[in-house]
Order: C-alpha cells, then structure tokens, then sequence
C-alpha cells in the first residue's frame, strides 16, 4: 500500500461463478471504494435470484426503457455479462 494515498498497489480478482448477482456486486463495489482495484473473471456464470421466466420479463421491461424523443440518446442497454455485471457495481457506487 502506498503511504497517505489509501490505494492499493495490488489487484484482486475475483471468479464470480456461481455468486448472487446483487450480493456479489455489493462487495465489489465496497472494495471499489476502499481503493482497492478489482478484477472479476466468469461474469457469464453469475446466479440470478428466481426463475428463468422471471429474469426474462424483468430484463425486457428493462430493454423497453428508453428516451421518447431521440432513443440513441437513452439508456444504453449492455447484453454481454460482463457488462451487465459493470452497471450493477456501477449502481451501487454511485
């Protein structure tokens, strides 16, 4: 650790199979804000609380949100797993 700066030198990495999404997102964030640099590798193997069906029309209203005038102006909404995981920490940092 770098004296008075509070950052760490060293990065950790994390293999997110088989972790809740939320849960896991959480700690990662908290450790973003303690400096600490993270990597998590295997995002495509995160575990999504409830069922198949319920994921599915929870990720469609989501897809369906967008900006009336311009829709290229809206949210942007990510696909790969990596990314999804990215705005979940990026929720919880903010």
């Amino acid at each position: 650790m770098v004296s008075g700066s509070g950052l760490c030198s060293k990065r950790v990495v994390v293999d997110a199979r088989h972790h809740m999404l939320g849960r896991l997102a959480s700690i990662i964030a908290k450790e973003l804000l303690n400096g600490q640099r993270v990597v998590v590798v295997r995002c495509e193997e995160i575990c999504l609380s409830g069922g198949l069906v319920r994921q599915k029309m929870k990720y469609m209203r989501f897809m369906r949100k967008r900006m009336n005038t311009k829709p290229s102006h809206g949210p942007i909404h990510f696909r790969a797993p990596s990314k999804i995981f990215w705005r979940t920490v990026r929720g919880f940092v903010i």
